[in-house]
């Protein structure tokens, strides 16, 4: 796919469209996620704040993605921090089995 396509998302019952910086199938898929987070916190926040600015809705979407991405990198860095520490383990015990002379 080539650099620079266009990308159109619905937000609030309107399409946007935008320039992607990325294959366009990558920022399909990033927009397609905002808008199903967007979704859901006018689903959720809609019903017992129906005036809530669009504005809002769209900053507490941006805040749940930002957490949520926040959460992934610590899960991220606790399991490479993990697999580092049972590999260097297992490096020692292969070579307690086979020493090198």
């Amino acid at each position: 796919m080539s650099l620079g396509q266009h990308v159109t998302i619905e937000l609030f019952g309107q399409p946007y469209t935008f320039k992607a910086e990325s294959e366009e199938t990558s920022a399909k898929t990033v927009a397609d996620y905002l808008a199903k987070e967007v979704k859901r916190v006018e689903e959720q926040h809609g019903r017992h704040q129906p005036q809530m600015p669009k504005l809002n809705m769209m900053i507490l979407a941006a805040m749940n993605i930002a957490n949520e991405n926040i959460e992934l990198r610590k899960k991220y860095a606790a399991l490479t921090e993990e697999v580092s520490v049972r590999s260097s383990k297992l490096i020692q015990r292969l070579d307690t089995c086979f020493p090198s002379d």
